[in-house]
C-alpha cells in the first residue's frame, strides 16, 4: 500500500473514533469565496493561501482549513447542538521553508453548543488527545480570552484597544504597538513631519491605491488625535507583559492568573472560564497537574480563535508541525451566522504525521 493511501485509511480510522464519540460526517465545498476570508482575515491571508478565479464566480481560494466552511454550512442550517467531523485535503501557501506540506490531510471534531462551554473544551481536547493514540506528544494549551480581556480592559482609548486587538494574532506588531501608546517609543521622523504639515494632503504627487483623499485625511485626523493623547500607563504595560509571560502547568497558571487579576480585574471573568476549563478537562479524566499552559499560545493561528486554544507536539520532534491543533472561535459564528451566533469550539488532528510518529514508535 502506498504511503498516501496509509494516510487516507488513517484518516477514516480518525474520522470513524470522532463519529463514534457523535460527531456527524459532513464533507465541504474545496473552493471558498475569497471575498467571505478577506472579511475575516484583510489582504493577508492570500500570503497563506492560493487564490484562482473565473469569469463567473470571480476569486476563489482553496480552503486553507476547514473551519469557516463548517461555520457556514451550520450557521445556514444546523441544529443545536452539533457535533461534526470532516475529512479532507487542505491547501496553505509555503514561502520560507520548501520542505513543509502545502497539501496535506486533515480530520477534524467540531462542536456547536451553548449549555457548557467549558465541558466542550474538555471534551474537544480529550477526544483528540485520545485520537492520537499512544504517541509521544507533548500537549500545550492556552486562552486568547485573557489576553483579549486584558487589553479591553486598558485604560485608554476605543480605537487603540481595537488596535491592540485586531494585532494580538501578530505578537511583533502587538508589542509594537503596545510600546507606541505606551510612549516608549518615539514616532517615526516621517510621521512628525506628516503630522507637522499644516497641509499635508498638498503634496503634488498623484493618487495611488484604493484609499480616496477622505479615507487618508480621516486617518491623518486620527494620527493627531491619537498623538495628544496621554500614554498607557507603564503599571498597565507591565501587568499585559507578566500576563503574556505566564507559562506553567493548569493549576499553576490559573494561580498566577487570579494573582494578576488584583490589579486586572477586566481579566477576572476569564480567569473563571479557565478555572472552570479545568475542572472539566480534569473530570473527562485530563492530567491537568502536568498539563502546560502558556499565556501567548496560539497567537500566530488563524485569527478565528478567540478563547481556549490548544496543539499536542511529537515529543523530540522539533522540525514537525503539530500533529494536532484546535481552539474556541465563537465570534467567527456571530460574523458568519450575520447577526445569530452559538458558542463552538474544534480541533484538527493531521493524519500525514501522525502515521509517521507511528512508524516510528
Amino acid at each position: 500500500m502506498s504511503q498516501k493511501a496509509v494516510i487516507k485509511a488513517r484518516a477514516a480510522e480518525l474520522s470513524a473514533q470522532f463519529q463514534a464519540a457523535g460527531a456527524v460526517s459532513v464533507e465541504t465545498p474545496v473552493l471558498l469565496p475569497v471575498e467571505v476570508m478577506l472579511d475575516l482575515y484583510g489582504e493577508d491571508v492570500r500570503g497563506r493561501a492560493y487564490v484562482t478565479s473565473d469569469a463567473l464566480r470571480g476569486e476563489q481560494m482553496l480552503r486553507p482549513d476547514f473551519t469557516v466552511p463548517v461555520v457556514q454550512m451550520h450557521m445556514a442550517h444546523g441544529a443545536e447542538p452539533a457535533r461534526y467531523t470532516y475529512a479532507g485535503e487542505v491547501f496553505r501557501r509555503q514561502e520560507d521553508d520548501a520542505a513543509r506540506a502545502n497539501e496535506y490531510l486533515q480530520v477534524g471534531y467540531e462542536v456547536f453548543d451553548r449549555e457548557n462551554p467549558a465541558a466542550s473544551d474538555a471534551e474537544v481536547f480529550a477526544v483528540v488527545q485520545a485520537a492520537l493514540g499512544d504517541v509521544p506528544v507533548r500537549a500545550a494549551t492556552g486562552d486568547i480570552g485573557i489576553l483579549a480581556a486584558a487589553v479591553a480592559g486598558l485604560d485608554t482609548t476605543e480605537r487603540r484597544k481595537k488596535a491592540l486587538g485586531r494585532h494580538i494574532w501578530r505578537p511583533r506588531r502587538f508589542k509594537a504597538l503596545l510600546d507606541r501608546f505606551a510612549g516608549r517609543t518615539e514616532l517615526p521622523a516621517s510621521r512628525v513631519k506628516l503630522l507637522a504639515a499644516e497641509n499635508p494632503l498638498e503634496h503634488g504627487f498623484p493618487d495611488i491605491g484604493l484609499r480616496t483623499q477622505d479615507d487618508v485625511a480621516a486617518r491623518i485626523d486620527w494620527l493627531r488625535e491619537d498623538a495628544e493623547m496621554p500614554a498607557i500607563s507603564a503599571m498597565q504595560v507591565e501587568l499585559i507583559e507578566a500576563l503574556l509571560n505566564v507559562r506553567e502547568t493548569l493549576p499553576n497558571a490559573l494561580e498566577h492568573i487570579r494573582d494578576l487579576a488584583v490589579d486586572m480585574p477586566a481579566i477576572s471573568e476569564a480567569s473563571f472560564r479557565l478555572r472552570d476549563r479545568i475542572a472539566a478537562m480534569d473530570a473527562r479524566g485530563v492530567d491537568v497537574e502536568n498539563l502546560d499552559f502558556e499565556a501567548s499560545y496560539g497567537r500566530t493561528s488563524m485569527e478565528y480563535y478567540d478563547g481556549f486554544v490548544f496543539g499536542f507536539y511529537a515529543e523530540g520532534r522539533a522540525d514537525l508541525p503539530p500533529v494536532a491543533t484546535g481552539g474556541r472561535y465563537d465570534a467567527l459564528t456571530l460574523v458568519l451566522g450575520q447577526g445569530r451566533e452559538i458558542p463552538a469550539v474544534g480541533g484538527v488532528v493531521r493524519p500525514g504525521i501522525l502515521v509517521d510518529l507511528e512508524d516510528k514508535a
